[in-house]
């Protein structure tokens, strides 16, 4: 089992994308503030953790949020495993990996946004 706490406001990835282009091509990339937001949590993602997970696991997610707004949790899952992926904690981020999210959810803490995120193997796959 792994638990890990990121700090700063969870970003979702698919909300304003870039397209920026290189030469005769274009690419779309990642919003600013999500491209900083996984440097920061790259940052608080210490050698300990980086494990490079390989078998079934419940990745659970409860995410909180400064605000009281609508928000997207499918996008913040989809952001949190690419940080994960990216962090080398989980090898990569299809089905056979991360078997479900069973217990994530969206909450309210103005004074404390964070994600706390709760990786279990599963045996039963």
């Amino acid at each position: 089992m792994i638990n890990l706490t990121l700090y700063g406001r969870p970003i979702t990835k698919k909300n304003s994308s870039r397209v920026v282009r290189c030469g005769n091509y274009t690419k779309v990339l990642p919003s600013k503030q999500f491209e900083l937001y996984q440097k920061d949590c790259l940052r608080q993602i210490t050698g300990d953790k980086r494990l490079k997970l390989n078998t079934p696991c419940n990745m659970c997610c409860v995410y909180y949020m400064p605000t009281r707004g609508r928000v997207d949790l499918v996008n913040l899952l989809e952001a949190t495993c690419d940080i994960l992926v990216k962090a080398g904690v989980i090898d990569d981020d299809n089905c056979s990996i991360v078997a479900s999210h069973d217990g994530s959810r969206v909450l309210y803490d103005k004074q404390n946004p964070r994600v706390e995120i709760e990786l279990i193997e599963v045996n039963n796959v």
